[in-house]
């Protein structure tokens, strides 16, 4: 089980603390009247698919032995026009450096994190188109 808490600071401000006692802070653009002192919460959400894929990544790809040295994860979301516009479409791109990757190998990570590991991205499923890109460069 996961329990998170916020409270209001006024405005449209929200904070709180994380499982690991960091202070997080969510608040709404200028032009909704916020006073941008935060996360969007719709950043948060791909936030977390980040690091939840990222750690899925990079823990199956130590375990077969493959040298990452570095993972960038870049997302770009889709939203719908008519309001809330809820995401329709998240890319996500992963950006691997390490000596001698493997691509299947790095496919296969991507593939287990998404059908299997990650509870982030199996909660928006259905809901949200997620594809998925890869590209291993040079150190």
């Amino acid at each position: 089980m996961l329990t998170a808490k916020m409270r209001w600071s006024g405005g449209l401000k929200f904070e709180g603390t994380s499982a690991f006692g960091h202070p997080i802070a969510t608040d709404g653009s200028s032009s909704d009247g916020g006073e941008e002192a935060g996360y969007k919460p719709t950043e948060l959400l791909l936030f977390g698919i980040a690091g939840c894929a990222g750690i899925d990544i990079v823990r199956v790809l130590q375990k077969q032995r493959q040298e990452l040295t570095s993972l960038e994860i870049e997302l770009v979301a889709h939203q719908n026009e008519d309001y809330p516009g809820p995401f329709h479409t998240i890319e996500v791109k992963f950006i691997a450096r390490g000596e001698n990757l493997v691509p299947k190998k790095l496919a296969q990570a991507i593939e287990l994190s998404e059908s299997k590991y990650c509870v982030v991205s199996q909660t928006i499923a259905g809901k949200t188109k997620v594809t998925t890109s890869y590209e291993i460069r040079p150190e």
